[in-house]
């Protein structure tokens, strides 16, 4: 927070969630100067309808400003959400997600392999209970969003089959 006025970078930092929220942004940078040696860094990320801001001590003086056109600019270029694809497969429980059947065990799929309906596609572990996620539909990989033995959240997308 700066020196000048916290109360100032609180309103800054709700607009620029906002902001992100409003232009379908994932993640959004700002340096906010107030002086030689008062500033104001601050990055906002969206992941999975979750809105984090990390803000920074201040730093050297570096005359940036961004132009709040170029930051709507930006907007298009947005990865897009990939629980709003046709194609995703969410999780069905908060647990732990296995993209194998064991440690170093080949992966039960991969980006680009055909699958069949009811295949299992990982497992997610939820309260020391192996459950095994089945392929919704038939189709191909496209895209697999999640890391093994990273944590999932209920109805967090987990692959994109097509």
């Amino acid at each position: 927070m700066s020196k000048q006025n916290p109360d100032a970078d609180v309103a800054f930092i709700s607009a620029l969630a906002e902001l992100l929220n409003k232009n379908d942004l994932t993640e959004l940078s700002v340096k906010r100067e107030y002086g030689e040696d008062d500033s104001l860094d601050v990055r906002v990320v969206k992941q999975s309808n979750i809105v984090s801001v990390t803000t920074a001590a201040p730093a050297p003086a570096q005359h940036y400003a961004p132009a709040p056109a170029a930051v709507a600019a930006a907007a298009p270029a947005a990865p897009e959400d990939p629980a709003q694809h046709p194609g995703a497969v969410t999780s069905p429980m908060v647990g732990t997600v296995y993209l194998s059947a064991e440690p170093g065990a080949t992966p039960f799929v991969a980006i680009g392999q055909a699958v069949t309906e009811g295949q299992t596609v990982l497992i997610i572990e939820a309260m020391k209970t192996m459950n095994h996620i089945p392929a919704p539909r038939a189709g191909t990989v496209k895209r697999i969003v999640v890391e093994d033995g990273s944590p999932v959240e209920y109805g967090a997308p987990l692959m994109i089959i097509e």
